[in-house]
């Protein structure tokens, strides 16, 4: 791994892009890349996968600046499909544009066809990352976003040595287009990724005819310090990361300072991103790094277990030690069962935020909109029918939901248009304030599908384009309860333009008359993707102060390929200063499909 420069006042080149960076404490600059996307193959296990990458890469170039630069990508789609690339957790102040959410704020780039996003990164510090939002395609269209702060320094005494990026995803070996229209019909479920990655790397515990697959390997210097930025680009699960011999110090979560924490395993949902200091102090030698994916136990449906490895090597071993630590395997860290969910709702739980954010003394007052969504699986009828036989019967396809409506993109034009220009004939429903019906929401005899279970009578959904409209710098409060329908997963929920502050989470069903009093309004933790527990809930609010259309919706990508998801639409303010401006003269338009 190489080390990642300083900034500096010099024209430096990453992965094949350039990128204009002022020195530390100077006046905000210019970042400028050109994305080309298209189809590579690319060989693992045995096989040559053709993917489709950014500038040949898998993971993506990173974009690197410094807080209050300004970003510019130039894209150029030379794929079969059509792109766009969402700047996760950039807020994209009055730039809703540029957020890249495929028919809620742009239509796809068209094949041979080009889009610039402009954005500025303002008022955030830290570790995000870009991907794609259309279709399935971000298995391999993402890469990792740097923020550094103007000061050149940050806000913890230990200053680290050197920055390394860990990103954690999956390999496919299958049609991902094929996988997406699945999910999105009710179809098969069997659809599994080939295994797990590390920086783009299987580890060498995957073996293919006796060719064992490359380690991400991070040399380290003992008693120096290593900023990992860890970012869970993957399709469907949640990941515990650990290295053997080492602990960490949580310092970052989503680009936001937090209260530092110790802790020996991270628990990231996909969508997540945390910044997280190690010390090599361990005896110089090898160490694994691990991820583990986690699931719920039987009797919800069962994938295999997805680990990969890397390699944390001093480059300061003793000669005395040398032979034996080249010839013996790496040290490997114990990691959780795959079936703990405990581990991550108590790291989640124990992170906190700082008690000084600009926005915390609006949270702790008025709450202008409260809404409570659940957050399930159920079936629609094929074809639009009024009825049909459910538990299980070929004539309804399953669908997740918000409140018992799973979300329907619009085909014509994009919400964000539709909305800028008045559009009176896209046909858009409010998202409910509250489920239909309340039920025990984490029963596990929800959990089987079938004929005459429990789950029967409450598995009828329907589908819509749903939209929940805030007045500008409106306080919003949300309560997502996960539930056992069909299956009893956890849900990384993530909202596009605005960080929130997490509030509380529990397991169980929310009560408020309980609840409300255990809320964190001293320094709770500022994310934009929460993990809802499984059979659990979790509370956040935010400011609604950044006007536009935002895709709220689960990060896993079976969910929201199956409809958990809507939009939250901020209003204009009162002034030019918060007001969205108008859509980009080269904003993408959309192909209509024939009849």
């Amino acid at each position: 791994m190489s080390k990642m420069l300083p900034i500096a006042a010099a024209l430096l080149f990453f992965y094949g892009t350039v990128a204009l960076l002022g020195a530390a404490g100077s006046q905000a600059a210019v970042v400028e890349h050109t994305f080309v996307v298209k189809q590579v193959y690319i060989r693992h296990l045995c096989n040559d996968t053709l993917a489709t990458v950014v500038n040949g890469q898998f993971p993506g170039p990173p974009v690197e600046a410094t807080e209050g630069d300004t970003v510019i990508v130039h894209l150029v789609n030379e794929s079969p499909f059509g792109i766009t690339i969402h700047w996760h957790g950039v807020k994209q102040r009055l730039t809703c544009w540029a957020d890249g959410a495929g028919m809620v704020t742009q239509c796809p780039i068209q094949p041979n066809s080009t889009f610039t996003y402009r954005f500025k990164v303002d008022g955030q510090e830290g570790t995000l990352w870009w991907h794609s939002h259309v279709y399935i395609l971000r298995a391999t269209l993402h890469g990792i976003i740097i923020i550094r702060p103007k000061s050149g320094s940050y806000p913890f005494k230990n200053q680290p040595h050197m920055d390394v990026p860990i990103i954690i995803s999956e390999w496919w070996q299958r049609d991902l287009m094929k996988v997406d229209r699945n999910f999105s019909n009710g179809g098969n479920f069997d659809d599994n990724p080939a295994g797990s990655t590390i920086n783009g790397k299987l580890g060498d515990q995957y073996n293919c005819s006796g060719v064992v697959e490359d380690n991400f390997v991070l040399n380290v210097e003992r008693g120096k310090t290593y900023l990992l930025r860890l970012v869970n680009g993957a399709l469907f699960s949640e990941y515990y990361f650990k290295v053997a011999g080492h602990k960490f110090t949580v310092v970052g979560a989503d680009a936001n300072y937090i209260t530092p924490y110790t802790t020996d395993v991270v628990a990231i949902a996909p969508g997540e991103t945390f910044d997280v200091l190690m010390v090599a102090d361990a005896p110089p030698c090898r160490y694994y790094m691990a991820t583990l994916a986690n699931q719920p136990p039987l009797p919800d449906p069962q994938i295999p277990v997805f680990v990969s490895r890397g390699i944390v090597q001093y480059t300061d071993i003793p000669r005395a030690d040398a032979d034996r630590c080249r010839d013996q395997p790496p040290q490997m860290p114990e990691m959780p069962n795959q079936h703990d969910t405990m581990t991550t709702f108590y790291f989640h739980g124990n992170l906190s935020g700082l008690p000084t954010h600009p926005l915390l003394p609006q949270l702790r007052g008025r709450v202008d909109e409260h809404l409570f969504i659940s957050l399930g699986k159920g079936t629609i009828c094929r074809e639009d029918k009024p009825s049909c036989k459910r538990g299980g019967s070929d004539e309804a396809i399953e669908v997740a939901y918000m409140n018992n409506v799973s979300f329907r993109l619009p085909e014509k034009m994009s919400l964000l248009e539709a909305r800028q220009y008045g559009a009176n004939d896209m046909a858009v429903q409010e998202l409910p304030t509250r489920p239909p019906r309340v039920f025990n929401f984490t029963d596990p005899a929800l959990i089987p599908v079938g004929p005459g279970v429990p789950l029967e009578k409450l598995e009828a959904t329907r589908k819509a384009t749903t939209v929940r409209r805030f007045k500008h710098n409106a306080t919003v409060e949300v309560v997502f309860q996960s539930t056992a329908t069909m299956q009893s997963d956890s849900n990384p929920m993530h909202l596009h333009g605005h960080d929130f502050f997490v509030l509380a989470q529990g397991h169980g069903n929310y009560d408020p008359a309980k609840h409300v009093r255990i809320y964190n309004l001293v320094d709770p933790l500022l994310k934009n993707t929460v993990q809802v527990p499984r059979i659990g809930w979790a509370v956040v609010r935010f400011v609604a102060d950044n006007p536009g259309a935002w895709f709220m919706h689960c990060h896993f990508e079976f969910h929201i390929a199956m409809g958990m998801a809507t939009v939250f639409e901020v209003a204009n303010g009162a002034t030019p200063e918060d007001t969205l401006p108008p859509p980009p003269s080269d904003l993408p338009k959309c192909i209509h499909k024939k009849e």
